[in-house]
């Protein structure tokens, strides 16, 4: 398999050979990339199931560690890619290209930048259907408005949402998935499409589906231009950066 990504648009997904179309690492006869969105998405529900029969019981007093467990089913969906990557890939940075160049960064500034007006001009337009509310952010600015103003917890929180949660949902989307995809020859504008309503699902939010799956053709965007997760993970940490800081703002 094709070892690409460092330029834009390589896609190193596709056997470029015979030979190594035969070296392609199948596993239960799906390619493992397929089998890793899987484990990570199957762990991602086991684990919300979980946590909403635990988290309603919480006494006030573990309050704060309720809501950092809350955002652990979330981080855990790069545990499919990793898995995958360790026992039949050739390594996370290999298979996926997760940590940004140069290039990287500046391909997600523009497409983080451009989430966020897609975001902005989509929530304006189903305003009147949705109303502010179901449309904001709010739900959660509650959630953050009843900690006891631990600076620790808030900080902790601020980091999952602008790193640890992009990194693991672009190694599962725009990681695995797209991998997966390529892999059985999708055209790209498919697996562009169909990861951004994949990653609207996730989110479970279905007032503001179509303004996720603008945000995800944002982050794939910055995928298909580079080859690279790295760059659709800026993307989405750049999105997730002014929400996470005006929620900060609320809590405190």
């Amino acid at each position: 398999m094709s070892r690409g990504g460092e330029s834009g648009g390589q896609d190193d997904a596709l056997p470029s050979t015979p030979e190594e179309s035969s070296r392609a690492r199948l596993v239960f006869g799906a390619h493992w990339t397929l089998l890793a969105f899987f484990v990570g998405l199957g762990g991602y529900h086991l684990l919300n199931v979980g946590f909403a029969l635990i988290l309603p019981g919480t006494a006030a007093s573990s309050f704060d560690s309720a809501v950092v467990l809350a955002f652990v089913p979330t981080v855990a969906l790069a545990t499919g890619p990793l898995f995958g990557s360790l026992r039949w890939g050739d390594g996370l940075l290999r298979d996926f290209h997760p940590l940004p160049n140069r290039f990287d960064l500046r391909v997600g500034l523009f497409c983080g930048s451009a989430a966020l007006v897609v975001a902005y001009g989509l929530t304006w337009l189903l305003r009147p259907v949705y109303g502010d509310r179901d449309l904001s952010d709010a739900p959660l600015q509650d959630v953050l408005a009843e900690l006891d103003g631990s600076a620790v917890v808030l900080v902790t929180v601020a980091v999952i949402m602008v790193l640890a949660a992009p990194f693991a949902e672009e190694l599962l989307m725009r990681g695995a998935l797209w991998r997966a995809l390529r892999y059985y020859r999708v055209p790209p504008w498919a697996v562009l499409v169909v990861t951004s309503v994949l990653f609207a699902y996730l989110h479970t939010d279905s007032a503001r589906t179509l303004v996720l799956v603008g945000q995800g053709l944002a982050f794939g965007a910055a995928r298909m231009i580079t080859g690279r997760v790295g760059a659709s993970v800026v993307a989405h940490a750049v999105n997730n950066t002014p929400p996470a800081a005006l929620l900060l703002v609320g809590a405190w």
